[in-house]
């Protein structure tokens, strides 16, 4: 007389093959496994000694400007030497800005930017068919 023939389900039971640690987990995904079409955009934290855009620069330069201005009647000559150094101050911070823009590619982190990220994602957009 021949063997009983099982279902599968039955000789994987016996064999302990049902346990957890004998295979590994299915993993279903709840979304599709592809990056989104934009990130959102979050704000920086301002590690670096520049201030962030939209930022003042040169306020203690310009306030002193300012009260000489005042005290000398809005004479500029008598205040040449706190013009000077309020131009240079924004010169200093124009130049700052400048290299800081040529950079362009970390945060003060090291990460990048949610709008550099934005950026890259609409350069490089996902496939969503294949052809």
């Amino acid at each position: 007389m021949a063997a009983p023939v099982y279902p599968a389900w039955v000789t994987r039971w016996v064999s302990g093959q049902w346990r957890q640690k004998k295979r590994p987990p299915v993993i279903r995904p709840t979304r599709p496994l592809v990056l989104a079409d934009k990130v959102a955009n979050r704000r920086e934290q301002a590690g670096g000694e520049l201030p962030a855009p939209g930022q003042a620069t040169c306020i203690t330069e310009m306030s002193v400007m300012m009260a000489c201005w005042k005290q000398n009647d809005f004479n500029d000559t008598a205040c040449a030497e706190e013009i000077r150094m309020f131009y240079d101050c924004v010169a200093k911070a124009e130049k700052e800005r400048k290299d800081q823009n040529e950079e362009d590619t970390l945060s003060p982190r090291g990460n990048l930017t949610s709008s550099k990220v934005n950026k890259l994602l609409r350069r490089f957009p996902q496939i969503t068919r294949y052809v």
